[in-house]
This record gives C-alpha cells, sequence and structure tokens, in this order.
C-alpha cells in the first residue's frame, strides 16, 4: 500500500508497466477515476467497449486503452494490451489505506506454544491458539481468531473479524476479507428414522497461495479428507463451499456462488454471481456457468459456457417436463420438417 500523496509520472508508469506512452511523459498522475469522473491529474481505463461512448468528453489526464482506440482518445494516454489488467496494476500505486505496523496489541491473546514470524502485525482482541504457526509479514487485523494448530503461511493479510476453524491451512499472500469464516463444520447430517443426528466432519481446510477470499463467504472443512482451493482461487463476498470440495487452481466465484459437498470445480473456471454446483458433480476446467445457473450434472467437456434456470416445481411436473426439454431440439426439427410438407401440400393445391 502507498501514501495517499503518492505521484507518477506518466512516463514512470509508462516504464513501469511496460505500455507504450502518447503524449507527455512528464504529466504527474495523483489518482484514479472513471472516464466520467476522472479530473487533469487522475488516470482512467477504458477496456469494456460499452464506456467508449464517454472517451471523446473524457477530462482524465491519462487514459489505459487498447491501440484500436487511441487515436479518439482527446488526452494522454497508455497503451495497453489488456486495459483492465495494466489498470489494476496502475491503480496498486494508488491504494492510499495504510498498512498495518509490525506489533501485538496488548489486548491480543496468543498461545505460549503459536509460533511468530518476523514482522507481523496482529491488531486488538486478536485470538491465536495452540499451536498455530503465522509466516513471516503476516497482518491479522482485530478480532480474528484462530483456533488450534492453523498455519499462515508467509504475507497472509486476515481483515477483522475471520473466523479460522481447527487446523485450517493458509498458503503464502492468502487474502480474508472481514466476518469469513474458514473451517466451520460442514452441512453433515443423518437421519435416524426420527431425528437428526450429525455426522463428525473430521477433516480441515487447506488453501493456497495468493487466494482471495470475500467478507462473510464461508469454506466448510471437510468430513473426510479436506477441504481444497488450489493457487490463485478469487472468491466474491458471500460465497458458500461446502465440505470437500475442491476447487482448481485460477477459479474465481462471484457473489452468492456454492459448491455443495464434494462438488470438484476444475481449474480456470469462471461461476458468475449465484451460480451453483450440486454435490458430487465435477466441473471441467476453463467452464463459465452464467449468472443464476445451477450445474446440476458433470459437465465434461473443458472450456464450455453454460446457463439455465428453471423455477421450482412439483417434482413430477419437473421431471416430466424435463424429458421434454431434452428433446425440444428434436421437436423443433419436426415441425420445421413438417411445415415444410404442409407448404408444398398447399402450394399443390
Amino acid at each position: 500500500m502507498h501514501a495517499a500523496n503518492s505521484k507518477y509520472s506518466l512516463s514512470d508508469l509508462s516504464a513501469r508497466f511496460e505500455l507504450e506512452l502518447r503524449g507527455d511523459g512528464d504529466l504527474l498522475i495523483e489518482g484514479v477515476g472513471t472516464l466520467d469522473s476522472a479530473g487533469p491529474k487522475n488516470i482512467t481505463f477504458l477496456a469494456n467497449p460499452s464506456y467508449r461512448k464517454s472517451l471523446p468528453d473524457t477530462e482524465a489526464g491519462a487514459v489505459i486503452l487498447k491501440e484500436s482506440d487511441a487515436d479518439a482518445c482527446p488526452t494522454h494516454c497508455l497503451v495497453a494490451e489488456d486495459p483492465y489488467v495494466a489498470y489494476a496494476r496502475v491503480a496498486t500505486l494508488f491504494d492510499a489505506r495504510p498498512a498495518a505496523p509490525p506489533g501485538i496489541h496488548p489486548t491480543a491473546v496468543i498461545a505460549e506454544s503459536a509460533l511468530i514470524g518476523k514482522n507481523v502485525s496482529i491488531g486488538a482482541h486478536v485470538v491465536i491458539g495452540d499451536g498455530c504457526k503465522i509466516g513471516d509479514g503476516c497482518t491479522i487485523r482485530a478480532g480474528t481468531v484462530l483456533e488450534a494448530n492453523c498455519s499462515l503461511g508467509d504475507g497472509c493479510h486476515l481483515y477483522a473479524n475471520v473466523s479460522l476453524g481447527y487446523g485450517v491451512v493458509l498458503g503464502k499472500r492468502v487474502m480474508i476479507h472481514p466476518g469469513a469464516v474458514i473451517g466451520a463444520d460442514g452441512f453433515g447430517i443423518a437421519f435416524a428414522g426420527d431425528h437428526w443426528e450429525k455426522v463428525p466432519q473430521l477433516g480441515s481446510v487447506i488453501i493456497g497461495d495468493d487466494c482471495e477470499i470475500g467478507a462473510n463467504s464461508c469454506i466448510d472443512r471437510g468430513a473426510v479428507g479436506n477441504t481444497v482451493l488450489e493457487e490463485d482461487c478469487r472468491l466474491d463476498n458471500l460465497c458458500q463451499i461446502g465440505h470437500n470440495v475442491k476447487v482448481g487452481a485460477h477459479t474465481a466465484i462471484a457473489s452468492m456462488g456454492c459448491a455443495a459437498g464434494s462438488a470438484t470445480i476444475g481449474k480456470y473456471c469462471i461461476l458468475a454471481g449465484q451460480a451453483a454446483v450440486n454435490g458430487h458433480v465435477e466441473i471441467a476446467d476453463r467452464t463459465t456457468l452464467a449468472a443464476t445457473s445451477k450445474a446440476m450434472r458433470p459437465i465434461t467437456e473443458p472450456g464450455t459456457t453454460w446457463s439455465g434456470l428453471i423455477p421450482a416445481q412439483p417434482f413430477k411436473d419437473w421431471q416430466r417436463n424435463l424429458s421434454r426439454l431434452r428433446k425440444l431440439d428434436e421437436l423443433a426439427r419436426k415441425v420445421n420438417k413438417l411445415e415444410k410438407q404442409i407448404g408444398k401440400l398447399t402450394e399443390n393445391e
């Protein structure tokens, strides 16, 4: 994170991020903004064609954009192959939120057996249980609780009121936003004739390097074995990952996306808002589920996009309708063929 008064010249930004500069390299940039709101000391970006109409009238000091949009830019610009990625890197320089200073707040409760690395920041009322291992450079904000035997790799950042259950393991540079709960019991219950009995959740949660977990999201511990997120997974706010789910590397799940117990989601997948994967279902690599879509059966072909949501209805009606829906294409072809035959009969008359 950087000071609020950071200033960077366009030539500096161009060299630092390997972007082509068109305009005055001495122009100082002091912050970021949108195409509509940015002023002469701000830098903005154009990535979505829907916003191209705002480019001619922008008052920004500079715009990050593609080569194809450069000639239409009324101000200085930095040309990028992917303007959004370039903007993300530039905007990091203007993050004015202060870094937490190293040290342990006097109200923190830390077990004697816990191992705390170098340059760690531990905030007010943090609780760290027996046998926990905290890597170098970690930040643990106020009110966060780590149960016994948790492990954090170097450079992790846990925001306020995060909860890690027993034995949760985080890789390096994992970021967890406020209120997230990692390693609570999964929904394991068995119906014993007239009542429910709890199934012990004996596994844990393993999260790989460079993952980010959004606010108030929940990742359940495994029932047998572990729930696993591989490296560079990104979960938005309010996501739910059930017990023993496996999420492949570089997969992103938007707000309220969820995966039921023992689902397997491949690498580089995208689950849009409220998309869901049914329990024990396997999703191939690079699959995209559109918003509110429900994957009820395995998706075996990599790189495909799926969409669909049908409101609830009586189960027998749903079964009948689904069986007909699967034959909809075949039915349409038959209807088309019949229409052509009827047309010929009418002509002959």
